[in-house]
């Protein structure tokens, strides 16, 4: 071994490196790697067979692709559609109450998507498949079976969910366009149509088309929306099938299938970097000063504000007003056959679903209740030491190969839907691994899934947060004998607190609202308020799934609200005008 490399293996911040790949590689690479293995035994050849060209390969994999690429591309159509009109009008307008938009533009994604799935189905459902009607239903109103179920409601929910994404990457694009290049091109003729054509639009095509392939793959993916809209009426998806076959014994046929379902995902993403990647550089932000002018919409000011209110309401607002109102109603989704505590706080009654409890006296709810919240806040600060570690080690490596490694490491998890992901960690840790034993069904599995798939937040956090922090701080300390723990605790954990505090919220919003991650891990030993929801969804228990899902958003959105203060982000689109 040379000198100069074992200088190098001395260096403090090079072994917090190594070793921060090492863990990087037992929660992100051996899952996937033993997925893929698992795959390549004898049975799993057989279930890529039966999978892509076997007798039932259309109804295994090629139609619930058809139906995952459909619902793709009406989310990333839609998505781009209202969160780009919506950036457009708080941003670049004069139109009125902007800040109450952009407020009401940004809760959507801070929600389960599963809630605007259950507030659909409570309003719309029909008697298709018997049970319990929806509310305009149970007035009368007639509701055709492709409103309630399938494609278009499926497509419609994620849209209300996902184009909150598009608003906040369409909107700080648009932030960055200079209203004197735009009165530039009109003054020197050309036409609104066209300067918005050839001026601002080549600055915010990047995060157009990247908000619509991550909304399109987000789409592709997504477990809960399909399964609480098409599975009842058989409108299979790649991701609900792929929870079929694992949860009915089929387990390596699911991970084939997440596996494609990662190769599809992991190609759309990869089309964005590079379409981003290749766009020619348009320099937006100079040192000298740019003034910001509204462009003025006249008559339409008031009517275009209140359509996107209306929109934007109808994603948030109304949606929890559905949800609360039918929580409290004594018959399902009816508001006309009176109102009760009872799902609430009641006590068991063998005349009100089946003897239940209500919500806040179930003490299966209650236990749920605190393991989601101990398992969010576990994760998040698995997450965050992990995310403060990559970006320690990144920033102050630079552009070196171990650098690289943990970029790398700790964005791949982003390209792994979270139900694959689930799938991934089943296959690796579901037996006995050397030293470790099988962790299925242990709020220890659930903690490194959580924290590998929150990775990815946390580590942009950390980058981010440490990327402030001038080197010269550290070298003062270093010069004065201070070792790299003392230097990270006294220097860099404190000045980085806030970037990572704000991290961590959102690492366990993330945690508390999922259900794609969790959906295939969760036993009775484990539950968590997600599941519940969705079980209970699943047995024709509306008012509580409905009032278990309020829960879940008031913690979400609460700690959402909390993380976007802690982050201090400038938004135009909040000033007062």
């Amino acid at each position: 071994m040379s000198t100069r490399l074992r200088t190098t293996l001395r260096d403090p911040v090079v072994v917090l490196g190594l070793g921060t790949a090492a863990v990087l590689a037992v929660l992100v690479l051996a899952p996937l790697v033993g997925l893929i293995a698992t795959t390549l035994r004898p049975d799993g050849i057989e279930a890529w067979s039966d999978v892509l060209t076997g007798r039932l390969a259309p109804a295994l994999f090629y139609e619930p692709l058809g139906n995952s690429l459909v619902v793709g591309v009406a989310t990333a159509l839609g998505s781009t559609l209202l969160g780009g009109f919506t950036a457009w009008l708080v941003v670049m307008t004069d139109a009125p109450w902007r800040r109450t938009i952009g407020l009401l533009a940004m809760v959507p994604f801070a929600l389960p998507s599963f809630a605007l799935a259950l507030a659909w189905e409570t309003v719309f459902r029909n008697d298709l498949i018997g049970g319990r009607v929806g509310i305009l239903f149970d007035l009368g109103v007639p509701v055709p079976d492709w409103l309630a179920w399938g494609a278009v409601p499926v497509a419609a929910t994620l849209v209300a969910h996902y184009y909150s994404l598009t608003f906040v990457l369409v909107a700080a694009a648009l932030a960055t366009v200079n209203s004197e290049l735009l009165e530039a091109g009109e003054m020197a003729g050309a036409s609104r149509l066209r300067v918005a054509r050839s001026i601002a639009l080549p600055v915010v095509a990047p995060a157009i088309v990247s908000s619509a392939l991550l909304a399109f793959a987000e789409g592709v993916s997504n477990f809960a929306s399909p399964a609480l809209l098409g599975l009842p009426v058989r409108f299979q998806t790649v991701s609900t099938r792929l929870y079929g076959a694992i949860a009915t014994g089929e387990t390596v046929r699911g991970y084939v299938l997440a596996l494609l379902l990662i190769g599809v995902a992991a190609l759309l993403l990869f089309t964005s970097t590079r379409f981003v990647g290749g766009r020619r550089s348009y320099a937006t932000i100079t040192g000298k000063g740019g003034r910001r002018s509204l462009t003025p919409l006249g008559a339409a000011r008031r009517p275009l504000a209140l359509l996107a209110i209306a929109l934007c309401a109808a994603t948030t607002v109304l949606p929890g007003l559905v949800l609360l109102a039918s929580s409290f109603a004594r018959r399902t989704n009816s508001l006309t056959g009176g109102f009760t505590l009872h799902f609430w706080t009641g006590e068991s009654d063998p005349s009100i679903a089946q003897g239940q409890r209500g919500v806040l006296r179930n003490p299966q709810i209650v236990e749920a209740t605190l393991t989601t919240v101990g398992l969010g806040l576990s994760v998040a600060l698995a997450a965050t030491a992990l995310g403060l570690a990559v970006g320690y080690s990144v920033t102050r490596l630079r552009v070196t190969p171990l650098a690289t490694a943990l970029s790398t490491l700790s964005f791949l998890p982003f390209l792994v839907p979270g139900i694959a992901l689930g799938a991934a960690f089943i296959a690796q840790f579901g037996r006995p691994v050397g030293p470790i034993p099988a962790l299925y069904g242990t709020f220890a599995l659930l903690v490194l899934a959580g924290a590998a798939y929150t990775l990815p937040y946390a580590a942009q956090a950390g980058r981010s947060a440490v990327g402030q922090i001038a080197p010269d701080l550290e070298e003062s300390a270093q010069m004065a004998g201070a070792g790299l723990g003392r230097r990270l605790a006294r220097i860099v954990v404190p000045l980085a607190s806030r970037g990572l505090l704000a991290g961590a919220v959102l690492v366990f919003v993330n945690l508390v609202r999922d259900l794609s991650l969790v959906v295939l891990l969760v036993t009775p030993a484990t539950p968590l308020l997600s599941v519940l929801t969705f079980r209970y969804a699943s047995e024709g228990f509306a008012q509580f799934a409905n009032a278990i899902t309020v829960i879940i958003a008031v913690i979400s959105v609460g700690a959402t609200v909390l993380a976007r203060r802690l982050q201090g982000a400038a938004q135009p689109w909040l000033e007062k005008t």
